[in-house]
């Protein structure tokens, strides 16, 4: 009797217990859309590995990785989503907005978690922020909050900047956002904004040779994967043009450029994979809010203001994250 009686008190106390970790009884299938090259886009996949791998899940053993990269060419990107949906993979990671529009287009069943993407509302990828209604979720950039900040930094190395260039992908659907918070931030600053186009199938030397010619007082290059396969002509462009310039996030500091600031993208990879572990245990897109970066991060590299001939004050450095010798 008194073992029935303690059969049926352990019965009853389980909804109490702590669950345990779940672990797939086969691999989850995880799909990963991106527009970069492999190259460049090695950092950002590693870190959502370095996600997964935090949260206790060995890939090979929890999940595999199906990639499918464009490696800059975005026409190609709806093709790799549709071959992820036939795939039947259990969630897709979409490394960018680009993607994340593509992934959305080919199937509104499948999870999507986007891990880079500005203002996903006005891209149409979620209704809002707070409840994104549909298959998809992930963290949206804040450029609204640091295009003002991007005119500031150049002015602190040039005072007397009246003319900025602003390098830019009209193909990609988050530039027009960033354009928007540019335009709407210069007039205070009392900065005219040319924008240089540059998309997938048109002459890029011809869009630097416009560049060369207007010699602009500083320049600005929107964060696109597309625009940084061709980091090397860019920053060399800035550096025989002697103009400080100011890329959109970390890795074009990296590649040689003057100066970066912008959302530490890494931490939003790495947030991705917490998204997934969410979805594959049961939660949906629908239920789970977009999130916004927290960190922001200033890198300078002083190696490309001494070949620029310019100079960083003191000041500046002595507010940056990281400073490359």
């Amino acid at each position: 009797m008194k073992t029935a009686r303690r059969r049926l008190l352990a019965l009853a106390l389980l909804p109490f217990a702590a669950p345990a970790v779940a672990q797939p009884r086969t691999p989850w299938r995880i799909g990963y859309l991106a527009q970069a090259s492999p190259a460049l886009g090695s950092d950002t996949l590693g870190e959502f590995r370095n996600g997964m791998k935090a949260l206790g899940y060995q890939e090979g053993q929890h999940y595999v990785l199906e990639i499918r990269d464009a490696e800059g060419r975005p026409e190609r990107m709806q093709e790799f989503a549709a071959e992820l949906v036939a795939l039947r993979v259990d969630v897709i990671v979409a490394a960018t907005t680009p993607p994340a529009l593509s992934a959305m287009r080919a199937t509104r069943s499948i999870p999507i978690v986007f891990a880079v993407a500005a203002d996903p509302v006005a891209n149409g990828l979620v209704q809002s922020l707070a409840r994104p209604g549909g298959n998809v979720t992930g963290t949206a950039l804040a450029f609204d909050e640091v295009s003002r900040k991007w005119l500031e930094l150049l002015m602190t190395v040039r005072s007397r900047l009246s003319r900025v260039a602003v390098l830019s992908n009209p193909s990609n659907e988050s530039m027009r956002i960033m354009l928007e918070s540019l335009h709407a931030s210069a007039p205070a600053l009392n900065v005219k904004l040319t924008v240089y186009d540059f998309a997938p199938g048109s002459a890029f030397d011809s869009v630097l040779d416009s560049v060369r010619r207007d010699r602009p007082d500083g320049l600005v290059v929107l964060p696109d994967n597309y625009l940084r396969t061709h980091v090397r002509e860019i920053t060399e462009l800035a550096t025989r043009l002697r103009v400080p310039a100011i890329y959109g996030n970390r890795p074009w500091a990296e590649a040689g450029g003057l100066m970066s600031y912008g959302p530490d993208q890494r931490e939003n990879y790495r947030r991705a994979a917490s998204y997934v572990e969410k979805i594959l245990k049961g939660a949906k897109p629908a239920d789970l809010p977009v999130e916004r970066p927290t960190r922001f991060e200033f890198v300078v590299n002083l190696k490309s203001a001494r070949e620029a001939g310019l100079t960083i004050p003191p000041s500046l450095l002595a507010r940056a994250d990281k400073v490359i010798e």
